[in-house]
């Protein structure tokens, strides 16, 4: 293989290279497989979520390092998951479901705690939640009309400052916080506004008969 065709390689491995399709088993109608290797890892992820929410709330002050933690492997476990795909082929209708969900409750868990504990301007987590609430059902639509959940790179970018603003408000680094989920949020709502004009942009898809 030449060093360019090793570079894609590599790319696609890491997830920075989406250009190609979708996996055919990730589509609508391909079996959940719900036993798969990827999958484990989003089963771990929402066992982390709770766990965080345990220590989170029982911190008193909203500061724990053990939940700070929980919440950083939570969301690392997001791009793990991507390449245990990619190196198994394990790619699964149910995780192709799962991600993008567990990525939205993590979001909704960690703002709930910096809500509760005043962690974060709440203007802004209030902006946050509110968002994150019309994903989910802008996503029921979207699996309505299209049978596939359109994620956009603004969306995917933007996930990151929103976490890491949560991590760090739990950390004790809250004026860090602050700005980056300044930043997380703007770029939320951008990414929604293009997720909105994806679902509606064409006709919905012919429903199956029974």
């Amino acid at each position: 293989m030449t060093p360019a065709g090793q570079g894609s390689r590599w790319k696609r491995l890491l997830g920075m290279d989406r250009s190609a399709p979708p996996p055919p088993s990730t589509l609508p109608g391909s079996p959940l497989r719900p036993l798969t290797l990827p999958n484990l890892v989003g089963y771990i992820r929402l066992v982390m979520l709770a766990f965080y929410l345990v220590f989170a709330l029982d911190s008193g002050d909203g500061h724990s390092t053990t939940a700070a933690v929980l919440y950083g492997l939570v969301a690392w476990g997001d791009y793990l998951d991507g390449i245990v795909a990619r190196l198994t082929g394990q790619y699964s209708r149910l995780g192709a479901l799962m991600d993008p969900i567990i990525d939205r409750l993590m979001i909704i868990a960690g703002a709930g705690v910096a809500w509760h504990f005043d962690l974060l301007p709440r203007t802004v987590l209030g902006l946050l939640l509110a968002r994150e609430v019309v994903m989910l059902a802008l996503g029921r639509v979207a699996l309505r009309r299209r049978g596939a959940l359109t994620i956009n790179w603004v969306g995917r970018l933007g996930v990151w400052p929103t976490m890491s603003a949560l991590f760090f408000s739990v950390a004790g680094v809250e004026g860090l916080a602050r700005v980056l989920l300044v930043v997380g949020v703007a770029m939320s709502y951008v990414a929604s506004v293009l997720y909105a004009r994806a679902t509606f942009a064409r006709p919905a898809i012919a429903a199956k008969k029974s």
